[in-house]
């Protein structure tokens, strides 16, 4: 599934190229996981201002309206001046006078969805649950440390949440987890402020890489210029079962969590 990194290595790869286009047409496909929300002629002789993104969402802002765009379990977006026609997996495309915007979505688990506004009860109902962003300013340590003390879930189960910090993914959680130091299954209550605080650069320091790396690509993820990402190739535990530790060459373990593969060292981080 794209997470955050995925999302803003998309969203940087188009965002520039679309900014001040104006929507000349739109295709709507198959349905998608969330209805349009809109008539799509609603939205032609639009202009896209810029694209920003919150959490795991793309949002298109218009000039009347917002669009949220969401990859689902295994989408993506290309955008390009010469699209080829629709493939059985095209299901949306947003035609515009700088070139096509077009989400493919082999399991329909995506969509795009119209709102008045990011304040819109369609909006919220999406975005008003989530969490801190970690890439931005507004990742506080305080609001960071207190959200994770008042959970008794395992700490990896609150952090993929998102309902106090957004994107870290099933990859990142490992990745951020072994950094600091922290046993998986260990209560998020149970985790002291000094080790929180570690966990919160660490955050900070996986999602900042795996974004300059372009993402992590385990079976089909491209921006929308159809480049593949490398993180994945740098990873300290995920993915690594039975491998050395790259810190103490103790075999790294492997369990399930949630119905997700959750990586680490049992002895770089002790429960």
């Amino acid at each position: 599934m794209p997470e955050l990194p995925e999302v803003e290595v998309t969203r940087l790869s188009f965002a520039d190229r679309i900014a001040g286009a104006q929507v000349q047409a739109v295709h709507v496909g198959k349905p998608l996981r969330w209805p349009l929300q809109c008539d799509p002629d609603h939205l032609v002789g639009q202009r896209v201002l810029q694209v920003r993104r919150r959490g795991k969402y793309l949002l298109l802002d218009l000039d009347a309206g917002l669009l949220l765009v969401h990859l689902g379990m295994s989408g993506s977006v290309a955008f390009g001046g010469r699209m080829p026609p629709p493939g059985v997996h095209d299901h949306f495309d947003l035609v515009t006078t700088r070139g096509t915007l077009r989400l493919n979505d082999p399991r329909r688990f995506g969509a795009v969805v119209f709102a008045a506004g990011e304040t819109d009860p369609v909006a919220q109902k999406l975005l008003g649950h989530l969490g801190m962003e970690p890439l931005d300013g507004g990742f506080d340590l305080l609001a960071f440390q207190q959200g994770m003390a008042q959970r008794k879930a395992p700490i990896k189960q609150v952090l993929l949440a998102g309902e106090v910090v957004v994107g870290v993914g099933n990859i990142y959680a490992s990745e951020a987890l072994f950094l600091a130091q922290i046993r998986p299954t260990t209560a998020s209550s149970k985790v002291s402020k000094p080790r929180l605080k570690k966990l919160h650069g660490a955050i900070q320091d996986v999602l900042a890489r795996a974004v300059a790396k372009g993402g992590s690509t385990l079976r089909d993820f491209s921006n929308a210029q159809g480049e593949s990402g490398y993180f994945q190739l740098e990873a300290t535990v995920y993915g690594r079962e039975g491998q050395p530790c790259r810190v103490c060459t103790t075999p790294i373990k492997s369990i399930r969590q949630g119905q997700r593969s959750t990586f680490f060292c049992p002895t770089c981080q002790k429960p």
